[in-house]
This record gives structure tokens, sequence and C-alpha cells, in this order.
């Protein structure tokens, strides 16, 4: 079963323009397709549901904290679909190990804190396409914050963490693997 829809453009491109810098992963690379760790382990994907390795550099010397948030805009949804939100990052803070989403949240790095995705966890949620859908891309977003704290709590949604980086973003990273099942 194919969706027979367009493929929108790279949703970072309506935002406003800002300065870019490097995201790095051993585990995914930018345009190639993720391997079952990162794949949803629920919803028929059979997945390890594993968030990769991020790591980042070149980021401006003004940041004070990130946020890295996972969207897929392909999503047989209007609005895409949100699999992670980690927010306020500490500026000292330029790596996440493999599996830093984990439901237990024992990867988080102190001082930070996950909103719940668009399954309801405050973790992270693999890739899980429909079946013979096209692939799927997964945007993996460092943003470069130039606040300690965002303005947000654990309550808030994606949408909302992505609003208020609107205000506050210096810079971002982005690398875009892509899944297919």
């Amino acid at each position: 079963m194919s969706l027979d829809r367009p493929i929108d453009p790279d949703p970072y491109s309506l935002l406003p323009a800002v300065p870019s810098f490097t995201v790095t992963s051993t585990d995914v690379t930018d345009g190639g397709p993720m391997s079952p760790a990162h794949v949803n382990d629920g919803m028929g994907a059979g997945g390890q549901n594993r968030s990769p390795q991020l790591s980042w550099s070149g980021f401006p010397a003004e940041t004070r904290s990130f946020v890295v948030t996972c969207f897929d805009p392909d999503a047989p949804i209007p609005g895409g679909f949100w699999h992670w939100a980690l927010v306020d990052i500490p500026a000292d803070v330029t790596e996440l190990a493999t599996d830093a989403g984990s439901r237990d949240g024992r990867g988080v790095p102190a001082g930070s804190f996950a909103v719940a995705n668009d399954l309801g966890e405050r973790a992270y949620a693999g890739a899980a396409p429909p079946p013979g859908d096209r692939p799927h891309r997964y945007y993996f977003v460092v943003h470069a914050v130039d606040t300690d704290k965002l303005g947000v709590d654990e309550n808030a949604s994606p949408a909302v963490v992505s609003f208020n980086l609107a205000f506050h973003t210096l810079a971002r990273a982005v690398i875009t693997p892509t899944y297919a099942h």
C-alpha cells in the first residue's frame, strides 16, 4: 500500500533562516536508511526503539543550551509526526549516547527533560511508517538556543517547544536518515 501524496519540502526551510553547525552520528547517516535498532518496537515495526548517537560542534559561542528533536514530515497526517523532543540540554553537553531517549530516561543529561512525543511518551519513538509507504525522512535536529531554559515544562507538546524555538534558536544542525518497511 503506497500512500500517493507529494513529498513535502524540508520543514525547516519554511522557518526563518538561521546559521547551521555540524551534527554527526555513529548510528545514522544523512540520507541513509536507519537500521532496526532505531525503529519502533511496537506498531508492527519490529525494531529496538533506540535513539541514535548524536554529537555536534561548531555552534555559536553564545549558545546557552540545546534542544534535540526528531520529526517525520512524511507521516500520513497533516502535521507530520513528532518522535522526540529533548529540552534544556546544558551548553556543555555536545553528545547524546545511543539510546539517550530511552523510556526509563537514564540517558537524559542532568537538567534536561523530554516532552511527550506523538505517541504520548516522554522518550524517543522509533521510525514506524505505514508498511509499503515510501521512505520517510526523520529530521534529527540540534537547536542551539540563546537561553539556559526554553521556558516550557514537561507538559508542553513538541509543537509548543518548536514555537518557542522560533524565538530562541541561534543556529541548527540537521541529520536526516530515512526508513521504510
